[in-house]
C-alpha cells in the first residue's frame, strides 16, 4: 500500500503560478504539497520574454484592467526581487509603424499613469540619430519614444518563489506526477508518484495550475467539472548574435500590427521574439519551425544594419501559453488575463502572465482560503530569497551589491560577478564563502560555474540535470562549450 498524507493543499504544477499560490498558502498558515512532473519552470515559466510588464500592446485591446494591474505588480516585483528584476529602457520607432503616432503617444501616456508608477522612468521622446539610442538601426523617418518596462531571470523567479514556499514549510516535490484524483468527502483523495514510488495525498483542496495540460488535469480527475476552456498558443524565440551596442531594448512594429521585441540578451547576444501561432499538438511537443525563425529574422532584418539568417541563430525555444479561451478572431488578440474556475475544492487557472503571478495567486486564496481557514494575504512587500539588498532604491540596492562582490572576490570575472549578484542577491556569500581563489569553489566547468554553485543549485534549488543548471537555474549552456557541459554532466551523475 503507498504511504499516506495529510494536506490542506495540494497543488499540480510547478510553473510560475503553482509556486506563488503555494508561497502565499503556507504563508497563511495552511499545509501545503506541491508536486512538478519535471523541474520546476521547465516548460511556459522559462520560454518566455523574460518582461515584467504592463503590456503595452494589450491597450490596444481595451485590457485596461489587466494593463493597470500589471503596472501595479511590476514595481511591486521590482523591489521585492532587485537581484534578478532590472529596469529595461523600450525604444520604440515609429518609422515603420502601421500606427498614427498619436495613437502611440496616447498608448504611452496611459501607460506611464494607469498604475501609479514611482520607481522607473517616465516615458521621452527620442532621436534614433542619437547612438545613444539609434546605434545599429537602419535609417528611419519618423518620431521615437523611449519608455519603461522590467526585464526578469523568469526561471529563476519560479525557483526563487518556491524556495520562498519551502522555507516557510511547502513541501515542493519535482519530478513528481499527478496519477490519479478523486473527490473524497469534502475533499481529495490523490495518488502521485516520484523517485521513492506512489504515495496518497488526503487534500482538504486541489488546485491545478498545471498551464498547457490545465484541461487534461481536469478530465482525468474524477467529478471535475468546468465550462472554461483553454487556447494554446505558441510563443517562439531566437537568440542571435548582437544586433546593436546599449542597454535598452527595442519594440518593433510590423506592418501585420504585431510586435516583436529585440532585447540585449547575456551580454554577447540579442533576443528577439515572439511570435502568436495557435498550438494543435502535445504542450512538450513545443518548437519553433522555421516559419517562424524567418518571421522573426525578418522582422529584425528590416529595423537592424546587422542582417542575419538561420544559420546566425545561437539559440532558439518555443514555449505555449495556456491562454483563457475568448474566441478572439487571431492569436495576438487572445486575452492575456487569467480566469480561476472554482468547482468547490477544486481550483483551476486558466492563463495569466508572469508580472501578474502574486496578484493571480492573493485571487486563488481569496477564494479558496477561507474555507480552509487561511489567514490574512501578505506577500505585497515580502522579498525574495536573495532581495534583502539595502539601498535607496532596488537599481541602488543592485548595484552597491556587485562592488560589495567584487570588492570581497577580486578573483572572480567581472562578468561572473555580475551573473552571481543578479542570480543570487544577498545569498551569493552563502555558497562563495570564504574563498579566496577560483580553485577554492571546486571543479570548473567553464563560464564561471563552479562545483561549489553547482552543489547549492542541487542542495537548494532542487537542480538535478545539467540541464536544469545550465538553461534554467542559469543560462551558461550559451558560455559553456560542449566539453565543458559534458563535464558537467558527469559531475551530477556522480554527485547527484
Amino acid at each position: 500500500m503507498p504511504a499516506t498524507e495529510t494536506k490542506d493543499l495540494l497543488i499540480i504544477g510547478g510553473g510560475i503560478n503553482g509556486a506563488a499560490i503555494a508561497r502565499d498558502a503556507v504563508g497563511r498558515g495552511l499545509s501545503v504539497l506541491l508536486v512538478e512532473a519535471e523541474d520546476l519552470a521547465q516548460h511556459t515559466s522559462s520560454a518566455s520574454t523574460k518582461l515584467i510588464h504592463g503590456g503595452l500592446r494589450y491597450l490596444e485591446y481595451g485590457e485596461f484592467r489587466l494593463v493597470r494591474e500589471a503596472l501595479i505588480e511590476r514595481e511591486r516585483l521590482l523591489a521585492m526581487a532587485p537581484h534578478i528584476i532590472w529596469p529595461l529602457r523600450f525604444v520604440l520607432p515609429q518609422g515603420n509603424s502601421p500606427r498614427p503616432a498619436w495613437q502611440v503617444r496616447l498608448g504611452l501616456f496611459l501607460y506611464d499613469h494607469l498604475g501609479g508608477r514611482k520607481l522607473l522612468p517616465a516615458t521621452t521622446r527620442v532621436k534614433l540619430s542619437d547612438p545613444t539610442w539609434g546605434n545599429g538601426l537602419k535609417p528611419l523617418k519618423g518620431p521615437a519614444f523611449a519608455y519603461s518596462d522590467c526585464w526578469v531571470d523568469d526561471a529563476r523567479l519560479v525557483t526563487l518563489t518556491a524556495m520562498d514556499a519551502a522555507a516557510r514549510g511547502a513541501d515542493i516535490r519535482t519530478r513528481t506526477r499527478l496519477i490519479s484524483a478523486a473527490r473524497d468527502g469534502d475533499g481529495w483523495r490523490a495518488v502521485i508518484a516520484g523517485a521513492e514510488g506512489e504515495t496518497t495525498v488526503h487534500a482538504r483542496a486541489l488546485v491545478n495550475a498545471a498551464g498547457p495540460w490545465v484541461r487534461e488535469v481536469i478530465d482525468s480527475v474524477a467529478g471535475a467539472r468546468t465550462t472554461k476552456q483553454v487556447r494554446l498558443i505558441k510563443g517562439s524565440h531566437v537568440v542571435v548574435p548582437k544586433l546593436y551596442e546599449g542597454d535598452h531594448a527595442f519594440m518593433l512594429q510590423n506592418e501585420d500590427r504585431r510586435i516583436v521585441f529585440a532585447i540585449p540578451y547575456e551580454g554577447e547576444f540579442t533576443l528577439v521574439g515572439t511570435t502568436d501561432v495557435v498550438w494543435p499538438g502535445k504542450p512538450a511537443a513545443a518548437e519553433i519551425d522555421a516559419e517562424e525563425v524567418d518571421y522573426l529574422l525578418a522582422t529584425a532584418n528590416r529595423y537592424f544594419e546587422r542582417q542575419t539568417a538561420p544559420g546566425d541563430v545561437a539559440r532558439s525555444y518555443a514555449g505555449i501559453r495556456p491562454l483563457h479561451e475568448d474566441h478572439a478572431a487571431s492569436a495576438s488578440a487572445v486575452t492575456r488575463d487569467y480566469a480561476l474556475d472554482v468547482d468547490g475544492t477544486l481550483l483551476s487557472v486558466f492563463g495569466g502572465k508572469i508580472t501578474t503571478h502574486r496578484k493571480l495567486a492573493e485571487h486563488a486564496l481569496a477564494l479558496i482560503g477561507p474555507g480552509l481557514g487561511a489567514g490574512p494575504a501578505w506577500t505585497a512587500g515580502a522579498v525574495l530569497p536573495g532581495g534583502d539588498l539595502p539601498g535607496a532604491t532596488p537599481m541602488a540596492a543592485q548595484a552597491a551589491h556587485v562592488a560589495a562582490l567584487a570588492a570581497r572576490y577580486p578573483f572572480l570575472q567581472p562578468a561572473t560577478i555580475a551573473r552571481i549578484a543578479r542570480s543570487y542577491g544577498s545569498r551569493a556569500e552563502t555558497w562563495l564563502g570564504d574563498a579566496e581563489t577560483l580553485a577554492d569553489l571546486g571543479q570548473h566547468f567553464g563560464g564561471g560555474l563552479t562545483e561549489a554553485e553547482v552543489r547549492y543549485l542541487m542542495t537548494h534549488e532542487w537542480a538535478r540535470t545539467a540541464e536544469d543548471v545550465l538553461w534554467r537555474r542559469s543560462k551558461l549552456g550559451l558560455h559553456i562549450d560542449a566539453e565543458g557541459q559534458a563535464s558537467l554532466a558527469a559531475w551530477i551523475a556522480a554527485h547527484g
